[in-house]
């Protein structure tokens, strides 16, 4: 790796929630390590993904998207999550809804307003403007924000524009040696990511159905020549939501299960036999006591 002039930095990935900056993370990796799904508040938990080429290295912090309501622990945790990764960083990535403009992304821009670090907004979701001149004024008032150091319109599912948004982000980062190793992509373990993603499988497959109020955890992982053990325990908060995951005949969480495999095969690039139950703990999502050992302790 040429050290010359190489740039290496963090950027943060904020915003409201469901506004797509998951997606946009493992758009500009080029693979996944973050959930999405269409539901608000998919991610919970600050992630690093880190993007190494030859004249630079970009640590992009994901966050939690920010809401409002914070009357329970987990949406508290939650928010402190998303705050804290604006401490430090080189650059913000500020993720907006084209011509949808909340009282949250107020909030956030009160937020950014009292920080020096540069702002880049990103416009998503661009494709769903037709014409595309009707984004003019819009993009327009948003530039004119004090904070703001540039606006990039993107369309992320597509990949429109984001490469340029990386571009911009490598001229705010300094001058310095990698932080990480060249082959490293997250800072999150392979059982987190496991978790995170038979979690996604739930969220998809029971839609409306299920109540955020759910929890995977990696119980153990076995290797057995060149197939993989993987338990995974299923918390819920009351009894009627372990039949809703279960499914009559247990057929939701065969195919939760089922689609979790796939996505497992592909993280550990070997064969996964993987099992599920569903436990249930009754208030852990209000209780911060019990956040802790559910996975949520390290940045609280």
């Amino acid at each position: 790796m040429d050290k010359s002039k190489f740039r290496c930095g963090y950027a943060a990935i904020i915003g409201r929630t469901n506004v797509g900056k998951s997606t946009l993370l493992n758009r500009m990796l080029g693979q996944k390590i973050s959930v999405t799904s269409r539901k608000p508040q998919t991610t919970r938990q600050r992630l690093l993904g880190i993007k190494t080429t030859s004249s630079y290295q970009v640590i992009y912090v994901d966050t939690p998207g920010l809401h409002q309501h914070d009357n329970r622990a987990l949406n508290r945790y939650m928010n402190q999550a998303a705050g804290n990764a604006l401490l430090g960083v080189d650059v913000v990535i500020w993720l907006v809804e084209a011509m949808r403009w909340t009282e949250m992304d107020a909030q956030i821009l009160g937020r950014l307003s009292v920080r020096p670090t540069p702002v880049l907004v990103g416009v998503n979701k661009i494709d769903r403007i037709i014409p595309r001149k009707k984004l003019l004024p819009f993009l327009e008032v948003i530039s004119k924000y004090s904070m703001v150091t540039e606006v990039i319109p993107l369309a992320v599912r597509r990949g429109e524009n984001v490469q340029r948004l990386e571009e911009i982000v490598v001229r705010y980062l300094p001058e310095q040696e990698a932080i990480f190793p060249e082959d490293q992509i997250t800072d999150r373990s392979s059982q987190f990511l496991a978790a995170e993603f038979i979690r996604e499988k739930l969220i998809r497959r029971l839609g409306q159905e299920l109540p955020y109020r759910l929890n995977v955890q990696i119980e153990q992982s076995i290797e057995h020549g060149q197939l993989l053990h993987v338990d995974a325990i299923i918390w819920v908060e009351k009894t009627s939501q372990k039949a809703i995951v279960i499914g009559e005949r247990g057929q939701v969480l065969k195919d939760v299960g089922s689609a979790a495999r796939k996505d497992l095969e592909r993280l550990f690039d070997r064969q996964v036999f993987l099992r599920l139950w569903v436990k249930v703990k009754q208030g852990w999502s209000n209780d911060e006591q019990a956040l802790p050992r559910m996975g949520f302790g390290e940045h609280w």
